[in-house]
């Protein structure tokens, strides 16, 4: 009797035995697929969801060069005013700059020139010429505007641009820009102004002792139409 109660007592081991292999197995199988709580009493670890896909701002339009305007680009034109060869005629109402070709024509540039109060007229020459000139304020400018810097070394950013042909014992210039944007318009304090590229080319056609003319604000020359 002992004998028998001991082996039905051994049988439900091995059958307890075998259940709880069957249903480890059955778990590790569909654990993968979905998490299973072992241990209901126990809170699970808070479930830390997928980062948002990342989203690229879109892209800015800085470092864009904006095209001039057509009547602005350098072109060769037909220019009746009587002026010699190798001679720069700003035509201060209009926004251009007319370097004499003779034979009736000339280089037109588009320019930027003084704001209203800051206009000037009258004949000088080319003293000096620069390459990415530095920029010196004069006292002038910096009673006007104290918060410029006394002296800014030559480069891309630098307001006087790739280059610099300098008139007569003035303040005034004839200079690139860093700010393509403003040709055509009335900005500067006096200096005349052009795209790097457009000055680049001039300061290649000008020498010192080059003269210049600078038309009064009454005074419209309208003598440059576009050659065909």
């Amino acid at each position: 009797m002992l004998n028998f109660n001991a082996f039905i007592s051994n049988s439900r081991r091995v059958a307890a035995f075998g259940a709880f292999t069957i249903g480890a197995i059955a778990f590790s199988g569909s654990a993968a697929a979905t998490p299973v709580q072992l241990f209901p009493f126990l809170p699970l670890p808070p479930m830390q969801a997928a980062p948002p896909p990342t989203v690229e701002a879109a892209p800015s339009d800085e470092g864009v060069v904006r095209e001039l305007p057509a009547r602005l680009r350098r072109q060769i034109v037909n220019y009746a005013r009587r002026e010699t060869p190798g001679t720069v005629v700003i035509d201060t109402p209009n926004t251009y700059l007319y370097y004499v070709l003779g034979n009736g024509q000339a280089i037109r540039y588009g320019i930027g020139v003084g704001r209203d109060g800051f206009t000037w007229s009258g004949v000088q020459s080319v003293s000096k010429k620069a390459e990415w000139p530095d920029w010196t304020p004069p006292p002038e400018m910096i009673a006007r505007q104290p918060y410029l810097p006394r002296h800014m070394a030559g480069g891309p950013g630098n307001p006087l641009g790739a280059r610099a042909m300098y008139l007569g014992g003035t303040v005034y210039r004839i200079h690139g820009t860093n700010a393509p944007e403003t040709i055509g318009t009335h900005v500067s304090s006096g200096c005349i102004r052009l795209t790097n590229e457009d000055v680049t080319d001039l300061y290649s056609r000008v020498n010192v002792g080059t003269k210049v003319v600078v038309l009064p604000m009454d005074r419209r020359a309208d003598l440059g139409t576009s050659v065909r």
